[in-house]
């Protein structure tokens, strides 16, 4: 039994253009291809494909995926891998869960709510000293306060549209796209948009961050693969950063 490419990207929640672009690199390639030009998937191409998207959430890019794929290829030795991995990150967003209702049903009892308990998977401070560093101790204290004046629901709604605006980044850079297309550069506006609403990002505010930060938070992403693992690994930093740059200097 095989599927179409059509049916496999709106099973996994990917893209006929991605899908093309794995066979491209040699990433996956289709079971066969019909007389129509069609591709075709069958179990053990859907098999490589789940183990591609997990280690894309993983932050590998595409380069360090068929690197991984290509030094393990028992399917169920790899899943295994992932498996845990999954489990390790459902014990971390359970606590988080476990931490916010708690909350909730003592906020709405009246109960004394206990410190400790309202930040159990938490764990915001991580990168203050390093904010500091670069941005000054206002840029981490506004962007700290902002932050813990937010409701869970608030924080919840905002944690979401940022990965899904990382997500979007990296279905764009799978795609092969032109940084400075329309496409691209209208991930640029929400990038753009996405900073400006922070408080004590540096030029933040109204008028939105400065060329300089806009352009340098680029390569940074590049320079340091913690950030650049929110866009899928090196080569979609490297394409966030282009269309970052694109967009600086038309707007900016």
């Amino acid at each position: 039994m095989d599927w179409s490419i059509q049916d496999i990207a709106r099973l996994s929640g990917t893209t006929s253009r991605t899908l093309r672009h794995y066979d491209d690199v040699g990433l996956l390639k289709p079971s066969r291809v019909g007389a129509n030009g069609y591709r075709y998937y069958d179990e053990e191409a859907l098999t490589r494909l789940q183990r591609i998207l997990l280690l894309r959430e993983l932050g590998l890019g595409l380069p360090a995926i068929a690197d991984v794929l290509a030094g393990q290829t028992r399917h169920a030795d790899a899943l295994l891998t992932h498996l845990h991995w999954l489990q390790r990150e459902k014990e971390r967003l359970d606590r988080q869960i476990g931490a916010v209702e708690s909350t909730i049903t003592k906020l709405e009892g009246g109960e004394q709510l206990m410190a400790e308990d309202m930040f159990d998977g938490f764990d915001h401070t991580q990168y203050k000293e390093e904010v500091e560093e670069r941005w000054g101790r206002d840029a981490y204290a506004k962007s700290d306060s902002w932050w813990r004046s937010l409701t869970p629901q608030q924080k919840s709604e905002w944690q979401e549209k940022q990965k899904s605006l990382a997500a979007d980044w990296s279905r764009a850079a799978d795609a092969g796209i032109d940084p400075a297309s329309d496409e691209a550069q209208t991930l640029a506006q929400r990038q753009f948009e996405w900073l400006r609403s922070i408080p004590g990002t540096p030029g933040g505010g109204v008028a939105g961050p400065t060329k300089e930060y806009f352009t340098g938070l680029g390569e940074l992403y590049v320079a340091d693969a913690r950030f650049g693992a929110n866009y899928g690994g090196q080569h979609g930093a490297e394409f966030v950063r282009d269309a970052m740059a694109v967009y600086a200097a038309r707007n900016l």
